[in-house]
């Protein structure tokens, strides 16, 4: 459905959605005519209506230019152009979310009408609406200043920012026309997660499209998320540690993420917190039962501190800036106490209470898991590594941890007949030992010995690289999640309920980024079809934007996802030749 071109762009014949992120703003521009918009840390603000666009079409980040028009979207101010289109209806948001239950003692929207502007006022934005020949204008703001700042952009500084923003991410212009599409629009999912406040401040990265409402970023994503940005903007990796920083109790728990909303949505969202914990009943969706603190965004995740130590040594690894360590230290101190009292009897392995909360978040996993393991390895090596200078004895403790939790995994956890380790479990009682793509950890974070890890990834490449596997039977289409499907199915739930669906198998580019730089970290080659396969599987669906996941059967997650980066991000760091090297037996 939709081609890459060797200058980078995507054409189509016919029009296909195309998600929009940007620094405020945020949309899904549909070919029907009509876009969603939504404002970073506000919500949702309404939907406009126009006439649609004629093809052919081609498709850049943030910007389609068709036949005769186009749409394009300013960097600096929230504000989207599109031109050659008539404007054929304002609908203002009604609520800023699915879960905003508006109380109907405040203020309704307020409209006002002054020749070709419309202005949408509500109580958590402003959506203003300008129509000038055949160019239609749309800016969003959270408050009225904000929006008409906006729109004070010409058309042309908006086409202006939108070449020179797609221009900055095609990072790789000598690839052919599916690699560079690939990086391109994968620098954009990392770039468009960098977000910022009403004052031009940095606010967080986002995950994708769908978390910002309300606005939150997480430690798991924006780990991934940032291994580009290290290299194209680590100064936001700085505030983003930050950010993260608050959200660690002095116990060292962690949520999954930070909630970072405006005033407004965050009034709402807590009265909807509040609501769902008194009422259960009354609420038929999902329930947050998890967000403990107004800050928390699902408490207690198993992996979030781990990651959040992880974050801040990939940091130094780049930057050196022994400052950001030393102002996070006592942080780091809490993580690591927490975790070592987490051990089991005669063991160094923190041991995973039976719930649903790490990455695999429809998954009740407990007892020795590897994901988690591999992490946990890989924070005590960092600790060591940081506080070799100043925290002498935590740092000695932590090293000596992490070479005892090596041993142990290798007995305890390594699954001959697979060439693998277990996803899960207690061994001796049940365990799931498919081979699961998360426990690429152990890898990373050599936590196993360098044979084992080249016998993981070639186990991979024979089992979850679906050319590989006839077993499966939707021919070759990416790399799995996981495989066999999930054996006990009281462990799982919602979509992962299902073979081949969601961690029960789907594709996840930011694990295919992850495989394929270790199959080039360890020398294997063969690391094109991780890196470009699941984008053509997008573009043969007509999905634009890093997606979050997929499955032949069950089909895609949201777009523009941060961590799907993960694969351009290899790719930059190692090479074009590196990532079209053929495999290495």
């Amino acid at each position: 459905m939709i081609k890459p071109s060797t200058d980078g762009q995507l054409f189509a014949e016919e029009p296909v959605l195309l998600p929009v992120m940007a620094p405020r703003l945020q949309a899904d521009v549909h070919p029907g005519g009509y876009a969603d918009l939504a404002l970073w840390g506000a919500g949702s603000l309404g939907r406009v209506r126009f006439s649609p666009l004629t093809g052919p079409y081609a498709y850049a980040p943030n910007r389609v230019v068709s036949k005769q028009g186009g749409v394009f979207v300013a960097q600096s101010r929230p504000v989207m152009l599109i031109r050659q289109a008539s404007l054929r209806g304002v609908y203002p948001a009604r609520r800023c979310a699915w879960w905003h239950e508006p109380d109907g003692k405040g203020p309704r929207v307020r409209v006002t009408r002054n020749h070709h502007r419309q202005t949408f006022e509500m109580a958590w934005g402003v959506l203003i609406v300008e129509t000038s020949g055949s160019d239609l204008r749309i800016a969003i703001g959270a408050s009225g200043d904000e929006a008409e700042k906006a729109l004070s952009l010409t058309s042309e500084a908006i086409i202006g920012e939108a070449a020179e923003y797609a221009a900055r991410c095609d990072r790789m212009p000598e690839a052919d026309p599916l690699m560079r599409s690939m990086v391109s629009q994968g620098i954009h999912a990392a770039l468009s997660s960098i977000r910022h406040d009403e004052n031009g401040a940095f606010a967080g990265l986002a995950a994708g499209q769908a978390y910002s409402a309300p606005a939150r970023t997480y430690y798991r994503d924006g780990y991934w998320t940032m291994q580009p940005l290290l290299m194209l903007a680590p100064e936001v990796v700085r505030d983003e540690i930050r950010i993260l920083a608050k959200g660690v109790q002095p116990d060292g728990e962690a949520p999954s993420g930070v909630i970072l909303t405006g005033p407004a949505q965050s009034q709402a969202w807590q009265h909807f917190v509040a609501d769902s914990k008194a009422n259960p009943k009354n609420h038929k969706r999902a329930v947050p039962e998890y967000h403990n603190r107004p800050q928390d965004w699902w408490s207690d995740h198993f992996d979030s501190p781990l990651f959040f130590i992880l974050f801040l040594s990939d940091y130094f690894s780049v930057t050196q800036d022994l400052a950001e360590v030393q102002l996070h230290w006592p942080i780091v101190r809490a993580i690591t106490d927490r975790y070592l009292g987490l051990a089991g009897a005669d063991s160094v392995l923190p041991l995973k209470p039976r719930n649903d909360r790490d990455w695999a978040d429809n998954v009740y996993r407990e007892g020795l898991v590897s994901y988690d393991l591999g992490l946990f390895v890989g924070a005590m090596d960092a600790v060591a590594r940081l506080g070799e200078g100043h925290d002498p004895t935590l740092a000695a403790r932590a090293l000596k941890t992490a070479n005892l939790a090596r041993e142990e995994i290798e007995a305890r956890l390594f699954v001959p007949a697979t060439a693998g380790y277990i996803d899960y479990g207690t061994p001796g009682a049940f365990i799931e030992d498919h081979l699961a793509l998360d426990s690429l950890t152990l890898s990373r974070f050599s936590a196993i010995s360098k044979h084992r890890a080249v016998g993981l990834l070639k186990a991979f490449e024979n089992r979850l690289e679906t050319r590989n596997n006839q077993q499966q039977p939707y021919g070759s289409w990416g790399v799995m999640c996981a495989y066999p499907p999930f054996k006990r199915q009281g462990d799982l739930r919602s979509k992962t309920a299902f073979p081949y669906r969601y961690h029960n198998g789907s594709d996840w580019p930011y694990w295919d980024g992850a495989y394929a730089e270790e199959r080039l970290r360890h020398g294997l080659g063969g690391a094109r079809y991780a890196l470009t396969r699941w984008w053509e599987t997008c573009l043969d669906n007509g999905w634009i934007g890093a997606v979050e996941y997929f499955s032949p059967p069950y089909g895609r997650g949201s777009l523009l996802q941060g961590w799907s980066a993960m694969p351009a991000a290899v790719v930059l760091k190692y090479g074009l030749d590196a990532a079209n090297a053929e495999p290495r037996s």
